[in-house]
């Protein structure tokens, strides 16, 4: 198996500028050293070269004394340490530009963006389909690498300060989009206009060819090369960042790093995700990082996941005026160290699979989902929308599909989810998913035809009977406003939360008239074989998301436990500000984590309140290496601590409690010794 699949990875990204040439490669080893840190990424070419380039298309800073990245690679091999090297082909030194204008990106006005003497080349231009490969190949041809990494690989229709030029008209992306649509890239001029849907897949299909290209560039001769960037054709680490913009849209979004690795990890096995703490809190504020507790989070997150743990500051350390998270970074990297041994073999136990769409209004409608299932502790998995089917003929694990907005299936797919259903699979649909596909909703959901009902202010859904948990007592109906979806269904399937139709709110005199709905159920239920098909006609996501509305999601999750026999296979007293995952680690061994996000106020990451006690019960997890679960004693530890924890064997599982959660816990659940298991039974 490749290095970068059965290696513990602890990466420092060190962001270096064309002065930062001179630095001190002994001190920055002993830095990482210090962190705990295996993996260093570092510049190597593309905008400027930090090795003695030969090639003229590649500008050397002038700062260079040294062959700094032969330098680097020797010192990390010497000391135990991979290495990755970065490259930025996006844009290029305006010398560059002058010798060879007709590689470089074009506005429709035919004028080039020169950032700071750094000129925007384009994907499809000489300088990234040609040049890019010899720069790549001079660098793997000198030095060992370990890996090479792409920063803003694809299209950039921004500058550094956020100034929109859209898409390239060069006479190479003309010509390429004419071939590829039979049509003018003039006529495009932004989004939801003309050609719209073409011009993004122009842009995807480019830059997957572009990728492939790659790949089997360095493949050929240097198979055990890593490649990375932010995509994941053609890529063995697939890299995202968790980060902040002050220009970014509220509420901030506490769950990033979970769900940029989730996102890559529940969907491939070839590959690896790489979630990067940015110390940063934005591009123009490069050298004041993030709170500690934010930092924390980010962190804790992609170590409760097996995953990379990736970290980056701009420059180099003896000079970065902000250290205030490096101790965070030291303790999260040496516990991964000193516990390499349990993390590198860890497999997530799941009920649900949430299928994540590609694009568009439905990525609300999807996070919303995500932040209920994390916040009622409910286990699960993310796919990526184009690896749903993958998925589910690779393994039977999830007793839940979640669709939020998915638009539509292929044939393919809908066969494939019949099957699935009646061998057991629930699967649920939100959002207005499936809207324009109405074999699907016949065949998975009983619904013979699916109308968007009019928005309308002071519409409700009838919860008075339901005995939904988590739904106040004494609290008849929930708010409902639009849009919503109405399904006239086959016979036999089931309707929930009957509908209240809008009337009058003001005056209060006229606040009057409300009526039941003679047609609409919120949820409807379909059973087909072991399994069923659950329709939510409205966006519960989306709601809860954008407005915190705590019906809602006891709403969604009450009815879709409803659906499942034995409930949920994890069980807790915890309160929604833990995050909690559970995974298998080895043959029979469990791992529960939790991360206490209580100092997170909507805005600000404080520092978090102790919780405890947490009282955690885990079912039947439903497959053979964990069977012997219900028939040997088990014993708990405490990773954090190292204080053994209480186990009780339960009728269906067993059941522990963590009295105190400060930051971070891990507790290890591991088949009792013989000697404790033949205590036990004399006991």
């Amino acid at each position: 198996m490749s290095w970068w699949m059965e290696e513990s990875i602890r990466m420092i990204q060190t962001n270096l500028r064309e002065t930062d040439a001179t630095m001190d490669p002994v001190r920055l080893m002993d830095d990482l050293d210090a962190l705990s840190a295996n993996v260093l990424m570092v510049n190597a070419g593309g905008i400027f070269a930090f090795y003695p380039s030969e090639l003229e298309e590649q500008y050397v800073t002038p700062f260079l004394e040294n062959d700094l990245v032969g330098t680097l690679t020797d010192l990390a091999h010497q000391r135990g340490k991979r290495i990755i090297v970065r490259f930025d082909f996006s844009k290029a030194h305006e010398s560059l530009f002058e010798r060879h204008p007709d590689w470089f990106y074009r506005t429709r006005a035919g004028q080039e963006v020169n950032y700071q003497g750094i000129v925007h080349t384009c994907v499809n231009g000489h300088y990234q389909q040609k040049v890019s490969l010899k720069m790549i190949g001079e660098v793997l041809e000198r030095y060992p690498v370990d890996g090479i990494f792409f920063n803003m690989f694809g299209y950039q229709h921004w500058d550094y300060s956020g100034n929109h030029y859209g898409p390239c008209y060069c006479e190479n992306c003309r010509r390429r989009f004419s071939e590829m649509h039979g049509q003018d890239l003039e006529q495009y001029d932004g989004k939801n206009g003309p050609l719209q849907q073409e011009y993004a897949e122009f842009c995807e299909q480019t830059t997957r060819e572009m990728l492939q290209r790659i790949r089997a560039f360095v493949k050929k001769d240097y198979p055990k090369v890593a490649i990375s960037t932010y995509h994941t054709e053609g890529v063995d680490l697939v890299r995202s960042e968790s980060n902040t913009s002050l220009k970014r849209p509220l509420p901030k979004w506490l769950y990033a790093a979970s769900e940029n690795i989730a996102s890559v990890e529940g969907g491939w096995d070839d590959k690896r995700s790489s979630c990067c703490s940015i110390n940063a809190v934005d591009l123009p504020y490069r050298f004041t990082g993030v709170s500690v507790h934010e930092t924390e989070i980010r962190l804790y997150e992609a170590l409760a996941q097996g995953s990379v743990l990736d970290f980056c500051i701009i420059g180099t350390f003896p000079d970065y005026p902000d250290a205030s998270n490096l101790p965070t970074v030291q303790q999260v990297f040496r516990f991964q160290q000193e516990n390499e041994s349990v993390f590198k073999k860890l497999k997530p136990v799941a009920d649900v699979l949430l299928a994540k769409p590609e694009s568009g209004t439905a990525r609300g409608e999807y996070s919303g989902l995500f932040k209920i299932l994390k916040e009622k502790q409910i286990p699960f998995e993310v796919v990526a929308r184009e690896r749903m089917s993958w998925r589910l003929e690779k393994e039977d694990r999830a007793r839940v599909l979640l669709l939020p907005g998915i638009v539509r299936l292929t044939e393919k797919e809908r066969e494939l989810l019949e099957r699935k259903q009646r061998a057991g699979l629930r699967i649920a649909a939100t959002g207005g998913a499936l809207a324009e596909d109405a074999e699907s909703l016949s065949a998975l959901f009983g619904i013979r035809e699916l109308r968007r009902l009019p928005d309308a202010e002071s519409a409700y859904f009838e919860a008075d009977g339901e005995g939904l948990a988590g739904i106040p007592e004494g609290r008849r109906w929930i708010v409902a406003p639009g849009p919503c979806w109405a399904a006239e269904v086959e016979p036999g399937v089931e309707g929930r939360l009957r509908g209240i139709e809008a009337a009058t709110f003001g005056p209060p005199e006229r606040a009057y008239g409300h009526a039941r709905s003679e047609g609409f159920d919120a949820v409807t239920i379909r059973r087909s074989g072991a399994g069923s098909g659950l329709y939510y006609g409205w966006q519960p996501g989306e709601w809860y998301g954008r407005y915190g509305w705590q019906d809602h999601k006891e709403a969604f999750a009450a009815i879709l436990e409803g659906e499942l026999e034995s409930g949920w296979t994890l069980k807790s007293d915890a309160p929604s500000s833990v995050e909690v995952f559970l995974h298998r680690a080895g043959e029979s061994d469990l791992l529960l984590q939790c991360i206490n996000l209580s100092g997170f106020n909507g805005m600000t990451y404080h520092e978090a309140l102790p919780i405890g006690p947490l009282t955690f019960t885990i079912g039947s997890l439903n497959d053979e290496a964990s069977s012997d679960l219900f028939f040997n004693r088990y014993e708990a530890i405490s990773l954090v601590s190292k204080n053994h924890i209480d186990v009780q064997q339960t009728a269906t599982g067993i059941s522990f409690t963590i009295e105190r959660l400060e930051k971070y816990e891990a507790v290890q659940i591991r088949r009792a010794s013989a000697k404790k298991r033949l205590v036990d039974k004399e006991s």
